[in-house]
C-alpha cells in the first residue's frame, strides 16, 4: 500500500489541520455535555467561518498558514458586520498567539490548550 504523505501549504493539509481543530472542538463539546450548537457560516459572495458556536457568540477561522495575512480574517471581518457582539478567533499555525485589532489569533497549540482549559467555551 503506498504512502501518502501530507505536503504543508498543499490543500490536504489545509483540509487536514482544519479537520484535526473541527474534531477537537466536537470532542471538547461531547466530553463536557455542552450544548452550544457548532455549525458553518458562509455569505453568497463566498465569504466563510469554519465554526460558530452557539447563537452567534464564537466564530472561529482555521488556517494552516505559519503567517496570517489580511485576507484570512476576511470572513470573520464579515461575520462581525452581522455579529458585532461575537468572539472573533483565528486559529493557524502562525507561532505568536495576539490580538489583530477584534480578532484574537492564537497558535494552535495554544488554542487546544485554552479550548481544553474552559477558555473557548
Amino acid at each position: 500500500m503506498g504512502r501518502h504523505h501530507l505536503r504543508r501549504g498543499s490543500d490536504d493539509y489545509g483540509h487536514a489541520f482544519e479537520h484535526l481543530v473541527m474534531q477537537e472542538i466536537i470532542a471538547y463539546r461531547g466530553y463536557f455535555r455542552r450544548r452550544e450548537k457548532i455549525s458553518y457560516w458562509h455569505t453568497y459572495n463566498h465569504q466563510e467561518v469554519d465554526a460558530i458556536i452557539g447563537d452567534a457568540k464564537i466564530a472561529i477561522e482555521i488556517k494552516s498558514s505559519e503567517e496570517v495575512k489580511t485576507r484570512h480574517k476576511a470572513g470573520l471581518k464579515a461575520f462581525k458586520d452581522e455579529y458585532p457582539d461575537c468572539r472573533l478567533i483565528l486559529v493557524s499555525l502562525d507561532p505568536i498567539t495576539r490580538p489583530s485589532g477584534d480578532i484574537e489569533l492564537i497558535y494552535v497549540t495554544d488554542f487546544l490548550k485554552m479550548l481544553w482549559g474552559g477558555e473557548i467555551f
